[in-house]
């Protein structure tokens, strides 16, 4: 695990022409990250189930005077991959290419003693947190290999405790499928990493744990912007790297 480099500097048109898609857009990280992006010229891709709100993220960057994002309503939890096929398909035909993919989008499911866990809830929190995942980088590598430089960030989690299993093995399951790939497509233009943001006072946070000391005094998804912008934007250079807070080392 690292941090990204200290002389990082952030310029206001640091992602200038990129096209990105953020999954999960109207969620605590996602939503942050797709305002951040746009703020510094990156046209957004907002992928959510929620069209409402996706529809109110898309106001919200349109009144700041960013670059005009695009709508893409999917739930995850039911799309095959024939969705994802055509997903990829009607990227193709409007931009040409994606320079960047952020994996935002996750389920919790519930905690319960594995012993009585539900098959209903497993599969579902499999399915957000890893097989869509899988599915959507695998339908959108084509177009992430026209881009000059492509960067796919995949949000992690490293904490293992009792009664979250399968959110836990999602999250793991997740980050060595990232590493795998990343060794994968090694030396060429797409980058692959990890983000960890640690504990951060999301709406994840106070479900999983409502009664924790100190929940309000946690970093902010805001905190973490610097590290997303990093790893999309053009002075990223590595690749197969899980990547913490500029503060937790």
């Amino acid at each position: 695990m690292t941090q990204i480099p200290n002389n990082f500097e952030i310029s206001t048109d640091l992602l200038k022409d990129k096209v990105i898609l953020v999954t999960g857009a109207t969620g605590s990280f996602g939503r942050v990250v797709s305002m951040t992006y746009a703020k510094h010229g990156a046209t957004v891709i907002l992928l959510a189930k929620n069209l409402r709100l996706v529809e109110a993220l898309y106001d919200r960057i349109e009144a700041q005077g960013y670059p005009k994002p695009a709508i893409y309503p999917v739930n995850l939890a039911g799309a095959t991959e024939h969705d994802y096929a055509e997903l990829a398909n009607n990227i193709g035909k409007e931009f040409g290419q994606l320079d960047g993919l952020v994996h935002c989008a996750g389920i919790l499911g519930a905690p319960t003693p594995f012993e009585y866990s539900d098959t209903e809830t497993w599969l579902k929190v499999h399915q957000v947190n890893l097989h869509a995942p899988y599915f959507l980088t695998r339908s959108l590598i084509p177009l992430l290999k026209k881009s000059a430089k492509a960067s796919v960030i995949f949000m992690t989690d490293d904490k293992i405790g009792a009664y979250w299993d399968a959110y836990s093995v999602s999250k793991q399951a997740l980050a060595t499928m990232a590493l795998n790939i990343a060794a994968e497509y090694r030396g060429s233009n797409i980058h692959i990493n990890c983000f960890n943001p640690g504990k951060t006072n999301t709406v994840f946070q106070m479900r999983a744990f409502p009664a924790a000391d100190g929940n309000q005094e946690l970093p902010l998804p805001e905190d973490h912007t610097k590290v997303f912008l990093y790893l999309v934007s053009d002075k990223l250079k590595e690749t197969g790297t899980c990547y913490l807070p500029t503060d937790a080392l």
